[in-house]
């Protein structure tokens, strides 16, 4: 049997019978719904978007809630996913879809990938899941499943790479049950064809799989040559009364874009500015976090001030100490802000 022979039908049989059936995005017709999840699947595991989509669609009920909210609001709600700039674009494009589009998104991928945030992968997955099209996806983990099993060594990553993959992609597609055959793709890259230690006895497609057959399953696809991350260093001033902690909202784009996070600077520098009298400070452990293209060393300073002070400048806000967990932080101030704990009586 050939790697392409039966493919599609074997992947499609296993599926039904062990592929995931009931996330929260599934089972359902609703494209508001599926690409919501889908913009929330990039580079992010199921396990850590299932609690961050039930609460983002509670909050936007529909598309049209979620076009007509604040750009605070939304990346409040996003806070902690990490990626923040795809929370700029799903704003964007549901903006787009109710100016352009009454409100309802495009049923091609073709139309899809014109709007905001939404590439040529992703406009296919929305249009298989919610429009029932005909359309291949490749994203990371159908990659990794196309590289092992039809023995592609190159980096999936190379322009000639994933050109090779996408004409491989199109050409696997199935007449009939595509939807199925998707979800089948996302689910064994997910959970059976893994990146590390990948569970072969239990996949539908390892009797004609080249890099089990050779055992180079840990070789396949080849590895991108990374190059060594930057390191950057940052103070970030803790300002707080003993009840409240004064955090300022990030410009729109950049770092943390919209986020709330404590004042960066020189401490002393920053209190000037802000006309403060500090009873003490004291300088907090440092955390270290390692974005995708620098490693960050954030060094906390904490500032005790008197409770009499306001915020004059609308950037900046006051946030009870017991509320900054669940407020619009990014997860490493968050750890930050966590070691405020006994600290500020």
């Amino acid at each position: 049997m050939s790697a392409v022979t039966g493919f599609a039908d074997r992947l499609i049989a296993w599926q039904k019978a062990a592929g995931r059936h009931d996330l929260p995005w599934q089972n359902t017709r609703d494209p508001y719904r599926i690409w919501l999840s889908e913009i929330m699947l990039q580079q992010t595991q199921v396990a850590t978007v299932i609690p961050y989509f039930q609460r983002f669609v509670a909050r936007f009920l529909t598309l049209r809630a979620l076009a007509d909210a604040s750009p605070d609001v939304v990346i409040e709600h996003w806070a902690g996913l990490g990626y923040y700039a795809r929370a700029r674009h799903l704003h964007r494009c549901a903006q787009q879809v109710v100016a352009v589009h009454a409100g309802k998104l495009p049923d091609s991928a073709a139309q899809l990938r014109t709007l905001p945030g939404i590439g040529r992968s992703t406009a296919a997955a929305i249009a298989v899941f919610a429009f029932g099209r005909r359309a291949a996806i490749l994203d990371g983990n159908v990659k990794r499943v196309l590289c092992r099993h039809f023995g592609i060594a190159s980096n999936a990553g190379q322009t000639a790479v994933e050109r090779e993959l996408w004409t491989l992609a199109e050409e696997l597609l199935p007449q009939a049950d595509c939807e199925t055959y998707t979800q089948g793709l996302m689910d064994l890259g997910a959970t059976v064809c893994t990146h590390a230690r990948p569970r072969c006895g239990e996949c539908p497609l390892a009797e004609t799989c080249q890099a089990l057959l050779s055992g180079r399953q840990a070789d396949l696809p080849a590895a991108r040559p990374r190059a060594k991350l930057p390191d950057r260093r940052a103070t970030f001033v803790l300002i707080s009364d003993g009840q409240r902690l004064l955090l300022e909202r990030r410009p729109p784009n950049g770092l943390w874009g919209g986020l709330l996070v404590p004042p960066e600077g020189d401490p002393a520098t920053v209190v000037a500015h802000l006309g403060l009298q500090v009873e003490w400070q004291r300088d907090l452990p440092p955390l270290r976090h390692a974005f995708t293209h620098f490693r960050l060393t954030m060094e906390p300073v904490l500032c005790r001030v008197p409770p009499q002070f306001n915020a004059a400048e609308a950037r900046l806000t006051w946030i009870p100490l017991g509320e900054v967990a669940g407020a619009g932080v990014p997860a490493p101030v968050r750890k930050l802000i966590e070691q405020l704990a006994g600290a500020v009586d």
